[in-house]
């Protein structure tokens, strides 16, 4: 077997191993039958490895020091599918990113402050940047702490995320198709670039109320074949090309706020409802709040011209709270932070059957 050191961790409401880049081959095919081979993709339940049988729980970190003199730290998101044997590495994501600064203070990529140490992290999916200020008492990294989140029991140390220069993450633009409503089946949309390519609808269009359960959205196949056939089309309209095996763009449901936030959704992955919500889909949706037009803005109760500094998002297990800040006269210079926590569940080697590598033309 082929031992490869892994470190299991929860960041925000997702899971999954993070590696060290050194031990992982350096040619992609290589390094994504590995991925597949440790996480057991291609079976529903991921039995043969160590994925969890969910697009939340099926994803990789890979952690290097930065070759960028402008972040102390490179992170590579891998979202391996669940039943297909397919790695995307096409978006980021900031769940996982969570996990990412405390696992490279304590593997030595970066020197700990007391009693906070911000790392400067740089996504290679998209090119950008996020400031993670992780707890360091004593110079130790710390996971125990008061701060909750829904979507994950019980309670942990905080993590702050800031996203830097989100806008274009994968197209160039934050309006890739250079409108802020489209019109895709006869349906209006906004498709955005903020963070993570989203591709925004009214639920309300789709025959939905935009409260219904993940796994009530999940059993609608007529509706599933819908949102994939909007899917598709934004994705062309937006200038990634046929997005058939690509997880961008993910579509969203939005609807009216109901227990007190700012607005609700409903994020697929994109063929799944999210049991919460990614952290890159929030900051791209906390932002098309502000774009007078937009769907998401048709659900914010504010003053035009106002600008606004918080926007809560209500999801499938509660709320997450982005604070905004403009910080250039365009749309563009907004940056959205957040409050997340992370946790080391397991530290050791993945096993993985060279045998099957070697099958594979791998090794």
């Amino acid at each position: 077997m082929l031992q490869i050191p892994c470190v299991l961790m929860r960041g925000g409401t997702s899971k999954g191993p993070v590696l060290l880049a050194s031990d992982l081959p350096q040619e992609r095919e290589a390094r994504d039958e590995i991925l597949l081979s440790l996480m057991g993709a291609g079976h529903e339940l991921e039995i043969d490895g160590i994925g969890g049988g969910s697009p939340q729980t099926s994803k990789v970190a890979i952690v290097s020091p930065s070759t960028s003199a402008d972040a102390d730290i490179d992170y590579l998101f891998a979202q391996v599918m669940v039943k297909e044997r397919h790695v995307d590495t096409t978006p980021n994501c900031g769940n996982m990113l969570c996990a990412v600064g405390p696992f490279a203070i304590e593997k030595g990529l970066v020197v700990a402050t007391d009693p906070v140490t911000r790392v400067r992290i740089r996504n290679l999916n998209t090119g950008t940047l996020i400031d993670a200020d992780i707890q360091t008492p004593d110079k130790i990294v710390t996971y125990g702490g008061d701060t909750t989140i829904d979507g994950v029991p019980g309670s942990a140390a905080p993590v702050g995320l800031t996203f830097l220069n989100s806008a274009g993450s994968k197209t160039g633009k934050l309006l890739p198709t250079g409108k802020v409503i489209d019109v895709i089946e006869g349906i209006g949309v906004t498709c955005i670039d903020m963070a993570m390519p989203m591709v925004l609808i009214n639920a309300c269009d789709l025959g939905k109320r935009g409260d219904e359960s993940p796994q009530a959205l999940d059993a609608d196949k007529n509706f599933l074949q819908m949102l994939e056939s909007i899917r598709l089309k934004a994705g062309l309209a937006m200038g990634l090309g046929d997005v058939s095996k690509k997880v961008i763009p993910k579509p969203v449901l939005v609807s009216e706020a109901s227990a007190g936030g700012t607005l609700k959704v409903r994020y697929f992955m994109p063929h799944n409802c999210h049991k919460s919500l990614a952290i890159t889909g929030s900051v791209g949706i906390a932002t098309a709040c502000l774009m007078p037009g937009s769907i998401a803005n048709q659900f914010v109760d504010q003053p035009a011209g106002d600008f606004l500094e918080h926007v809560v998002i209500e999801h499938p297990s509660g709320k997450i709270d982005i604070s905004l800040v403009k910080t250039g006269s365009e749309m563009e210079s907004v940056r959205a932070s957040v409050i997340r926590t992370a946790r080391k569940l397991f530290v050791g080697n993945v096993c993985v059957a060279e045998g099957d590598l070697e099958t594979e033309g791998v090794y």
